[in-house]
């Protein structure tokens, strides 16, 4: 109303540093009041102080209503600083495996051979025969069956390489019909190719570098991989002639028992279930061999048993070696028969007995704990064989597998374990649950 008598007007709050300075002054001089009214009038001087350092500190943010975030704290930081660690680890750990894989290879190689190889020592010791004894026996035998595949393979072999340049006419002339749509960019390809023949014919003599033939690169590679072979040998004799030695040093290193058992266990499961493992998938590797060199034999397939070791060697790859070996089958059978129905029966063949191996027995076999998945089967693959190339590629799923069996053990890894495995049925996933 007008006239009316104002009461007194609350106090703006000042928000500029003398103002601040003047209120907490004050504060200091006077007691606290008692009443709700003090402690509401304290609160609100305490908002209207942290808007004013905010305002000061952090400019850009005048008139939003953010809220900084809480510093971290000493888990956050350490956890922070863990995954760098970490990461910097992989990549260093990934730089010493590229450039230390001359040395590196015989080494995973031989111990991948040894775990192999370790249930056929174990048996002859069974047998009284001395540990030394025994692992030299087995590793010269494993030597001499793997040189006598190569001699018996090296000949077709070498013939293939020989024939190579005329293969590839035959199969480009087999393709001719296939491609008459290109008949307009081939007949102009010609005339070019007849234009630069014609004008380069006068007495003007050429030199021509003679490219290395595929022979010679075949003799080169041939040279390398002996010299791995070797070395791989003799690193897998003293594996095997070593026994548990390495073991027991590992168990005499751990400080607290619990810690010695768990070293035990894993490396119990490791030989065991891994040894287990490739011994059975290189002997069914071996007979599925057997089996598609009978099948192509039988199908007229020319070196048939060079293709049965083929498929051998490719069978290592899951999901890709199969699909290598059909695609190099039906090319060189499309090339070698005349009728399309003939031409078919080779790659069909080989693709029936790596189905039947593949679906029935091999999961029946090697039973179910031990199965990948793809996408990790294929994943594996492909970074090995970049790191290591064809050793790599070969080694990729074995190597899997000890992961597998190492990340069952621990419970921070079961993640990597669960996501490495094949895709379990419900009802077995129900029962985990319970």
């Amino acid at each position: 109303m007008p006239g009316a008598e104002k009461g007194p007007q609350p106090r703006r709050p000042d928000f500029t540093e003398a103002g601040v300075i003047q209120n907490r002054a004050a504060g200091r001089n006077r007691s606290p009041d008692p009443s709700p009214d003090g402690a509401q009038a304290r609160r609100r001087s305490w908002r209207n102080q942290g808007a004013w350092l905010s305002f000061v500190a952090w400019p850009h943010r005048r008139g939003s209503a953010t809220v900084e975030p809480p510093p971290l704290t000493l888990r956050q930081q350490l956890t922070t600083v863990r995954w760098l660690l970490t990461g910097l680890f992989a990549m260093m750990l990934l730089v010493f495996l590229y450039f230390g894989r001359d040395v590196l290879m015989p080494i995973v190689l031989a111990l991948l051979l040894a775990l192999m190889l370790s249930p056929i020592v174990r048996l002859l010791r069974r047998r009284k025969v001395p540990e030394g004894v025994a692992a030299v026996v087995v590793t010269l035998g494993f030597a001499a069956g793997m040189l006598l595949i190569g001699f018996t393979i090296s000949g077709p072999v070498a013939t293939w390489l020989e024939d190579a340049p005329s293969i590839g006419k035959r199969i480009a002339h087999k393709l001719s019909s296939l491609r008459e749509s290109f008949d307009v960019v081939l007949d102009a390809s010609r005339q070019v190719e007849e234009a630069a023949d014609t004008s380069s014919k006068d007495n003007t003599d050429r030199v021509v570098m003679a490219q290395p033939g595929l022979l010679v690169k075949a003799a080169d590679s041939l040279a390398s991989g002996f010299t791995t072979f070797g070395v791989t040998i003799v690193i897998t004799l003293f594996f095997l002639a070593s026994g548990s030695m390495f073991t027991e040093k590992i168990v005499h290193v751990m400080p607290l028992f619990r810690d010695k058992l768990r070293v035990l266990r894993v490396v119990r499961d490791i030989e065991t279930e891994v040894s287990s493992y490739l011994l059975t998938v290189a002997m069914i590797n071996a007979g599925l061999g057997v089996a598609v060199g009978c099948a192509l034999w039988l199908a007229g397939m020319p070196n048939a048993f060079l293709w049965g070791g083929m498929a051998m060697v490719l069978n290592f790859l899951p999901y890709i070696g199969s699909m290598i070996g059909i695609s190099l089958v039906a090319l060189v059978s499309f090339v070698t028969f005349d009728s399309l129905g003939q031409a078919l029966i080779p790659p069909l063949s080989y693709l029936a007995v790596t189905s039947v191996e593949g679906q029935f027995l091999t999961p029946a076999i090697v039973g179910r704990r031990l199965e990948l998945n793809a996408l990790s089967v294929m994943l594996a693959v492909l970074f090995w064989a970049w790191l290591w190339g064809i050793v790599g590629a070969l080694i990729a799923v074995p190597l899997l597998v000890v992961v597998k069996v190492v990340c069952s053990h621990f419970e921070g890894l079961a993640v990597v374990g669960e996501f490495l495995s094949a895709r379990r049925p419900f009802s077995d996933q129900v029962k985990d649950g319970a």
